[in-house]
């Protein structure tokens, strides 16, 4: 029995011609190589570039891997058909993925970062940003400090701008309102305050505290894009909404009445129990008997004599009461509009 397996042995290893071409160890090198780029192609991270480091060190371990087999076996099919199949699976998703960053790529620092710190989180895809980007041609425009980027009663409305870095101060008639930040717009109180076919111009002055950048649109292109994609209607309606709500908020602490009664502009209908200021001394007090009854309304306090004595309040001067523009847009406006951030309950099922 033993000896019948020595010689079937023997006649295997006869008629196995070992390969005799590299007698140098040669093939090992190949071997060696090929695992060490599998160790390090392992050790990589996430994301798209630790994809591309990973496959980037699979594709030539698998190619090592089909040499070192077609060599030390001398052609060893399964080995170099595995082998070779791996690298080019490897080398196909290398290239996938080089497509997919050429295809996300963003030019210019100024706009990735503006995607990454505005449109990212919205879960905008960054091929929506590309379409934003090219209706304002992808340039990023500078203003200088102290230089004024509109001119109240003198420079026209013809276009929409978002601060990308630096200060803007905003004033009327030499008073100032509120600053404007970066990654806020500069002028989205007069975008909404005009229809597309009605012209008009600036009531603030808007002056550069800084060295400032910016991108901007211009109206009739931008109100071209709006119309044709109803996806980034949505997504300038979410944005300008919430700059509006900002700047009513900024302007919170500069409400004042003449009795020092602190108005908050989150109270629903303010301007309904305010009383016309006049030149009587019980003015003030009347105004702050007015401001503290529509406390006790909100409180639920509805069936208080004093209420429903109130007399109707006449139209007010809220410029003089204010100290702005009588013009100012109020809140509650946006929610009469048609299809408005208002009847959605979140940004993301605003934009779905």
């Amino acid at each position: 029995m033993l000896n019948g397996n020595t010689t079937t042995l023997d006649a295997a290893s006869t008629e196995y011609q070992f390969c005799t071409v590299w007698g140098n160890e040669t093939e090992g090198a190949f071997y060696h190589l090929g695992n060490t780029l599998l160790w390090l192609g392992y050790m990589g991270g996430s994301g798209a570039y630790g994809a591309l480091y990973i496959f980037g060190c699979l594709a030539p371990a698998f190619l090592c891997h089909a040499v070192w087999g077609w060599r030390l076996l001398c052609g060893s099919l399964p080995v170099v058909v595995w082998s070779s199949l791996l690298g080019a699976l490897c080398l196909l998703q290398l290239a996938h993925l080089l497509y997919q960053l050429h295809r996300n790529w963003l030019p210019g620092e100024e706009f990735r970062n503006l995607y990454s710190g505005v449109y990212l989180p919205l879960g905008v895809p960054v091929s929506i940003f590309k379409e934003v980007s090219a209706a304002c041609d992808s340039q990023v425009l500078s203003l200088g400090e102290e230089e004024a980027y509109a001119l109240e009663g003198k420079t026209v409305i013809d276009r929409l701008s978002f601060l990308l870095s630096g200060r803007i101060r905003v004033s009327l008639e030499g008073q100032f309102l509120h600053y404007i930040f970066p990654y806020q717009f500069l002028d989205s109180p007069e975008w909404e305050s005009l229809k597309p076919t009605e012209e008009g111009n600036f009531q603030v002055t808007l002056t550069a505290e800084t060295d400032c950048r910016y991108i901007s649109w211009r109206r009739r292109k931008l109100y071209l894009l709006l119309s044709r994609d109803r996806y980034i209607a949505r997504l300038f309606s979410v944005m300008l909404g919430s700059d509006i709500a900002d700047k009513l908020y900024s302007l919170n602490d500069k409400l004042f009445a003449r009795s020092n009664v602190r108005l908050d502009i989150r109270l629903p209908s303010l301007y309904h129990v305010l009383a016309p200021p006049s030149a009587d001394p019980g003015s003030a007090q009347q105004i702050s008997h007015s401001f503290n009854s529509s406390l006790g309304l909100l409180e639920g306090n509805a069936d208080s004599p004093a209420v429903h004595d109130l007399p109707r309040p006449r139209s007010l001067d809220m410029e003089r009461l204010f100290g702005e523009d009588s013009s100012s847009l109020i809140l509650e406006d946006f929610a009469d509009m048609t299809g408005s951030f208002m009847e959605y309950g979140s940004e993301s099922n605003y934009l779905k």
